[in-house]
């Protein structure tokens, strides 16, 4: 495969991946759908770090919207283009790293929720692991299925992180090929 279709192909797997770190962060906000939490500042400190919509989505979004460019032929699908989007995907890199270190975080320590008559995280720091044992789940009383919902919301990010992660670095390593030995974009079918 040429560099130059090997960028495309990068860039439209990039697109879906970053619409849903994207929607996922959005939807981190509201807990159960209901915006009183985030009205009252009731979200889990991690969902505020934006890993989602900065890191694993603009950050990623915009590099690959150049990197997609780079791919086609023109201005940007030569040796020039190809070593700027180096750049651009070392920007993505940084932004998917971003988004699963917080992701990471963010089951790390668990979700903010209403223990009792107190609002706190009450899995971080402990000595159980609260996500391999549900029996403890229920110690969070509002908002309804608030683990739950953690967990899936930022386990997703987290897996779209690590495949952006792996798209980006590829296409790094794309890049130069591309640099050295150019796009090959018009040198017949392939």
């Amino acid at each position: 495969m040429c560099t130059g279709k090997c960028s495309r192909c990068i860039a439209v797997t990039l697109y879906p991946l970053a619409l849903i770190s994207i929607i996922c962060n959005i939807v981190l906000f509201f807990p159960g759908g209901d915006i009183k939490y985030a009205k009252d500042g009731h979200i889990t400190e991690e969902v505020k770090y934006m890993g989602g919509l900065v890191g694993g989505g603009l950050m990623v979004l915009l590099p690959a919207f150049y990197i997609h460019f780079t791919g086609k032929e023109g201005c940007c699908g030569n040796r020039c283009g190809m070593s700027l989007s180096i750049a651009f995907a070392a920007v993505g890199v940084a932004g998917a790293l971003y988004s699963f270190i917080v992701a990471v975080l963010g089951l790390q320590n668990g979700p903010l929720c209403k223990v009792v008559l107190i609002w706190m995280t009450p899995f971080k720091d402990s000595d159980h692991s609260y996500l391999t044992d549900n029996t403890w789940w229920g110690t969070c009383t509002e908002p309804k299925d608030i683990v739950q919902f953690n967990i899936g919301l930022f386990a997703t990010p987290l897996a779209t992180s690590g495949l952006q992660l792996v798209l980006c670095a590829i296409q790094m390593i794309n890049g130069l090929f591309g640099c050295l030995c150019g796009t090959c974009n018009n040198k017949g079918p392939l």
